[in-house]
């Protein structure tokens, strides 16, 4: 992946849990969808380097970001998760303190609802927050809308085509996932991406959507 030019790479920051995947799946698909190419901290197994270490490098590589901070829950030992706002803070000291495509970064901030983020992360206030309920229809939405502003590419598929698309895929990622005696609903971050672009490959030389 680190061949591929940064400003084709968006980086996700966002919750890895059960309950968030098809949100994360759906953010996947979209970023491939619209012709770029989905970074996260999950792509790379090296335990010998430092995670920290890991997201500074993907970041760095990074013309975008993806950032959903709606996990805040508190955890069992009732403590709330900061790994995605640090990684937001991250993304937004290279862009403000970085030098040459740093400079360029652009990111988008998602919240499950709206106005939610001012009791547990004020100073992000003026930003725009986008919020998507849960719904994978609403952030496969957001993305799309956001990567077309942001980049200003000629073409890229409508929201309601790539809502059509994703949908045909899941139809699909169960039957392409066995055939590797694969759980779809537990694939890992490289196996996902993989049959994401394997299906739209396939899908574009065989007429597509």
């Amino acid at each position: 992946m680190d061949s591929i030019r940064s400003t084709n790479n968006v980086f996700i920051n966002c919750p890895f849990d059960k309950e968030y995947k098809p949100l994360f799946y759906a953010v996947v698909f979209s970023i491939h969808g619209c012709g770029f190419v989905a970074r996260c901290a999950l792509e790379d197994q090296d335990s010998s380097q430092v995670r920290l270490n890991k997201i500074y490098d993907i970041i760095s590589k990074c013309r975008y970001g993806i950032h959903d901070i709606s996990r805040t829950q508190l955890n069992e030992s009732n403590l709330p998760r900061f790994n995605m706002p640090l990684e937001l803070g991250i993304f937004l000291g290279a862009k403000r303190f970085g030098i040459g495509d740093n400079e360029k970064k652009n990111c988008i901030i998602v919240d499950s609802q709206p106005y939610r983020y001012q009791e547990f992360i004020s100073d992000i206030a003026g930003l725009d927050i986008e919020s998507h309920n849960d719904s994978c229809k609403k952030i496969i939405t957001i993305v799309r809308d956001w990567l077309n502003t942001c980049s200003r590419r000629s073409s890229m598929p409508t929201a309601n085509e790539l809502l059509t698309r994703y949908n045909k895929f899941l139809t699909h990622i169960p039957m392409i996932a066995r055939d590797f005696t694969l759980d779809y609903l537990d694939l890992n971050f490289t196996d996902y991406i993989h049959f994401v672009r394997a299906w739209m490959e396939f899908e574009d030389d065989h007429g597509g959507y």
